[in-house]
């Protein structure tokens, strides 16, 4: 009988450990709805403004699915779709471009979109100093331009629909954040620069001049990894799609990630198909 018991507790013992093993194989895949889920974004201002706009986006949400949820700031672009990408995070704030090449690389998709003002979509602006000359996209030529991450390719190409050759200004530079293209535009280190479009409304008083505008443009995009469950999936769209900006409470959250942002819509994959066409033509 005791040596009975014996293998009976080293077969239990086994069984414990075995257990441990899948579980902590099943965490480390993704697929398990009940582990910590990371959300990225891209780095639209330093490291400390992007996690004081996320951070309630995350206890929101790690109260509403019932899953913790925390932040983790990207430092470019690149990064934020690499990790999105490579399950380093589940979900991930991003630019339409930025969308597109995760979904194409990864096939990540989308899962809701931000609206402003009820409207799905925003603009970019080109933008120069108050006091400038400049009045117009022509008069940009043998000027020094300000763009944002280097591989946010829709500024490019957007300014190249304005009808300017990135090879005839003088020289550009890239700062990674829209508040450093404004601030730098404004101090005069370039002479123009292109921002989304609630950047230049945010510096318009400070000395900031728009000549150019954009067509609408889908807005950004909370995408998903391609192995996230789908009853997660569900949950996270439910609790982001919940938040309305007539809500008090909802309204702190939104006003964080983004000033003047009142909710939310489902996103869909075909949403972005003007930003493709507009990527194709600047590259022929």
């Amino acid at each position: 009988m005791f040596k009975f018991n014996c293998f009976q507790m080293t077969f239990a013992r086994l069984i414990f450990i075995t257990s441990l093993f899948c579980a902590s194989a099943v965490f480390a895949s993704g697929n398990d709805s009940g582990r910590e889920l990371v959300l990225g974004s891209v780095a639209m201002d330093i490291p400390v403004e992007m996690v004081k706009r996320l951070t309630p986006l995350t206890k929101y949400l790690s109260k509403q699915i019932s899953i913790p949820v925390t932040f983790r700031a990207s430092p470019n672009l690149g990064s934020a779709v690499e990790d999105l990408g490579t399950n380093n995070t589940q979900i991930a704030y991003l630019p339409p471009a930025a969308y597109l090449e995760a979904h194409e690389k990864y096939a990540a998709t989308p899962l809701v979109s931000p609206l402003s003002k009820g409207k799905g979509s925003f603009t970019l602006m080109i933008v120069v100093s108050k006091n400038s000359a400049i009045q117009s996209v022509n008069d940009l030529r043998g000027k020094k331009f300000a763009f944002g991450d280097k591989k946010a390719i829709l500024q490019p190409a957007v300014v190249e629909s304005a009808g300017i050759k990135l090879e005839e200004f003088a020289s550009y530079d890239y700062l990674n954040h829209y508040d450093n293209i404004a601030k730098a535009v404004i101090n005069g280190d370039f002479d123009a620069g292109i921002v989304k479009d609630v950047i230049a409304e945010k510096f318009s008083s400070q000395g900031l001049r728009v000549i150019y505008t954009s067509v609408p443009l889908p807005s950004y995009v909370f995408a998903v990894n391609k192995n996230l469950p789908a009853i997660t999936v569900n949950k996270l769209k439910k609790a982001m799609l919940a938040l309305k900006g007539n809500n008090a409470t909802h309204k702190e959250i939104l006003s964080a990630l983004e000033n003047g942002y009142d909710g939310f819509e489902a996103a869909s994959d075909k949403d972005f198909d003007g930003i493709r066409k507009l990527l194709a033509q600047s590259k022929k």
